[in-house]
Order: structure tokens, then sequence, then C-alpha cells
């Protein structure tokens, strides 16, 4: 019998994993979408074990609330959020989900859903910005109550598009 996913939230001590899923699951999500040495610089990982750390640790980030999915004790899935980052933030929005990723092999599982719910409160209006084109994620958005708001950016020479939620 294999082990329910577990979702809770993360600690200092799990920067080094969070950082491997989040380079593993943005090789499988942005290949072709995002440049490969982006992907496959061989530093991406260090770099963001140094982000996870402070994310985790740095008093600066305490506001921000990050969470984790475990399988039989690994980690499967991460996500962030925070206060609103953009200059046209609407005032209601009270947070912004700053990402959230799970392995492919675990899409459909409810993991990424439970994962909203970890770092997002369910009354909390909030934004994201999402890879355009990634339908696939646009529709699990979708699914979590958010709508694009037309709003859109490139961000490293990839095309983002704003969705929004409102207090349910």
């Amino acid at each position: 019998m294999t082990a329910a996913i577990r979702i809770r939230s993360a600690q200092a001590q799990d920067a080094a994993a969070m950082a491997r899923v989040h380079v593993e699951t943005w090789r499988e999500t942005y290949r072709g979408i995002m440049r490969d040495e982006v992907l496959d610089h061989p530093g991406f990982v260090a770099s963001r074990t140094r982000f996870w750390t402070a994310a985790l640790t740095d008093p600066h980030f305490a506001r921000n609330r990050a969470a984790v999915a475990e399988l039989d004790g690994e980690i499967i899935g991460i996500a962030m959020s925070g206060p609103p980052m953009d200059a046209d933030a609407d005032p209601a929005w009270t947070a912004q989900l700053y990402l959230i990723y799970v392995y492919a092999a675990h899409h459909g599982t409810g993991a990424g859903s439970r994962l909203i719910d970890a770092v997002l409160l369910p009354d909390e209006p909030a934004s994201l910005w999402v890879a355009d084109p990634n339908p696939r994620a646009q529709s699990f958005y979708r699914k979590n109550g958010f709508v694009a708001d037309g709003a859109t950016k490139v961000d490293d020479g990839v095309r983002e598009v704003r969705m929004v939620r409102a207090a349910r």
C-alpha cells in the first residue's frame, strides 16, 4: 500500500530537497518554453538551494508561506505565496502565489490543490503569473478559482499571463 501524500509547512532543512524539486519540475514544465541554457545551467540547483535557504530562514521573507508535498518521505511538490509584488496589484489582493510545482508523475493526485490551500487562505483574494502557453497549468488554476485578468508580461523570454482569484 502506498502512503498518502502529506502536505506540511516547509522547514529550513527542506531547502536542498525543495531546490531539486524546483529545478527538476522546471525542466519537466518549461523545456521548449524556456532557454535550455537556463534549465541546464550547472549551478541551477545550487542557486535554487540558496534561494530556498533564504526564503525559509531570512526574516525579510517572514510574511511568505511555503509548503511541501511529501510521498513516502520524499518531497514531490512545493509552493510559496507572499505579499503581492505587482506595482499595479489590486488593493483587494492580499497574497500572490509565487510558485507551485509538483512532479508530473503526481499531477492529478490533488497535491497541487492541497498545496495552494496550504499557502493561501480559503477566502484570500490572490494573484499569480503563469507561463503562456501552458494550458495544463492554466486549467489547473481555473479549477482552483483563478481567472486571467488580461495582464501579460515577458520574463526571461517567457510570456506570462496574470490570473486572479476573488475571496471565495
